[in-house]
């Protein structure tokens, strides 16, 4: 741990994930002297076990029309892609009233609208912000692919696939068993039909990348210490932090990305956001556990299996739990299971299991903008499965927040106060 010194620092960021870290090296290529606090310590959260993707072509929202008709499946399925554990049911009630209201077509649209101006934007700065940071030797870019069981699981997903085509997003469909062996063998020939999106990138390893992007903060100057952050204060000149060990840590500016810890800090500034967290399983499996020539998505059973530099990763599905209850490491075998199956040739021996939470908001977009009634104080979570793909265009929004700058895109659909 870093000591804090004496100097009051122009910029503290609450929390030490991709997102967080990449705003802090961001504000300090800005010549912001910037500190990082975090609970834990670097990428203890969703930035250590996530499916390592840049996926820029995911714009369509989890909130869609006709989205409830599957969920009455999902739920009673102990394997689906989505589950609520019965202790959470009532709690996570209001937020589904306000997943059902984000889930009509007027809605769907102004939100595909605006995560395509947030994709396009951090497409646009992830490849200078690799340079600026030296990393660009971590990136990937082998694409995506999709698999469907059937021409009718194909042809509903049409739709999606037509609003990113309005988007500008290139994507290519493959049609039968053995046009798809030719772009990724191994896969069950249950699956006839896939689509192909080429600029969906990847990282090495998600923490490698997160660890990484902390190095060359610190080694460019940046200060860091484990504090657990309990609630935030601002006035007309600073903004103060209090910690849960009484210490009181006072800047400039206070950025709040925090993640699934995000929402009592937001509460304290009086924006009452209605911030939930998706529980994603995954094991990670020894590397030669299968040649994987891309990440591969099973959207029909809603988990990925991802190359990574330290394993074969399979992992995904939604579980509505919250921060408390214990985890259900069953989902991770689940997922294990169906991907043996569809992948006969997959070795599912020697895996490491690992549950983390998703920060998520009803409307599948983050919260990037300032607090309520200051301008000492920005958001920065919220950002559900796409903390990592969207890390280095939310730090650059942030970043002109701070330093008073106009942002490249429109934030209105961002704002705290949308809820």
């Amino acid at each position: 741990m870093t000591e804090l010194g004496e100097s009051k620092p122009n910029v503290i960021v609450i929390g030490a994930g991709i997102v967080g870290l990449s705003t802090a090296l961001s504000l300090q290529m800005r010549g912001q002297r910037t500190l990082v606090i975090d609970r834990e310590g670097f990428a203890a959260g969703a930035s250590r076990g996530n499916a390592g993707a840049f996926a820029f072509s995911d714009i369509i929202p989890l909130a869609s029309p006709g989205v409830f008709r599957h969920a009455p499946a999902w739920l009673m399925d102990p394997g689906g892609p989505l589950t609520i554990p019965p202790a959470y049911a009532f709690k996570i009630l209001p937020w589904l009233l306000r997943f059902s209201r984000a889930s009509r077509p007027s809605e769907m649209t102004r939100g595909v609208a605006a995560q395509s101006a947030l994709m396009n934007h951090s497409k646009k700065t992830l490849l200078d912000f690799l340079r600026d940071a030296g990393l660009g030797n971590m990136l990937r870019r082998e694409g995506n692919l999709q698999v469907y069981e059937s021409d009718r699981e194909f042809e509903a997903s049409l739709p999606h696939w037509q609003a990113r085509e309005n988007q500008l997003i290139p994507f290519r469909h493959i049609e039968g068993v053995d046009a798809i062996a030719e772009v990724q063998p191994g896969l069950s020939s249950r699956f006839t039909r896939a689509t192909f999106s080429p600029e969906w990138y990847s990282v090495d390893d998600p923490l490698d990348y997160t660890l990484n992007v902390a190095e060359k903060f610190q080694d460019r100057g940046g200060k860091f210490a484990i504090a657990e952050a309990t609630s935030v204060t601002a006035d007309h000149e600073t903004a103060s932090i209090r910690c849960a060990d009484g210490r009181v840590l006072v800047a400039d500016k206070v950025v709040i990305c925090a993640g699934a810890w995000s929402r009592p800090l937001a509460r304290s500034l009086g924006d009452r956001i209605p911030l939930e967290t998706e529980r994603g399983y995954n094991t990670t499996l020894p590397p030669d556990a299968l040649d994987l020539r891309m990440q591969i998505t099973f959207g029909g059973h809603g988990f990925v299996v991802t190359r990574l530099s330290s394993g074969i990763r399979v992992g995904g599905a939604v579980e509505l739990g919250g921060l408390d209850l214990p985890a259900n490491m069953r989902r991770a075998e689940i997922l294990l299971n169906k991907a043996k199956d569809f992948l006969p040739g997959l070795r599912i021996g020697d895996g490491v299991q690992w549950m983390g939470f998703r920060p998520s908001l009803p409307d599948s977009l983050p919260v990037i903008g300032m607090a309520r009634g200051t301008n000492r104080v920005i958001y920065g979570f919220g950002h559900g499965h796409l903390g990592l793909t969207q890390s280095a265009g939310t730090a650059s929004l942030i970043t002109e927040l701070a330093l008073g700058e106009p942002a490249s895109i429109d934030l209105t659909p961002f704002r705290a106060d949308r809820f």
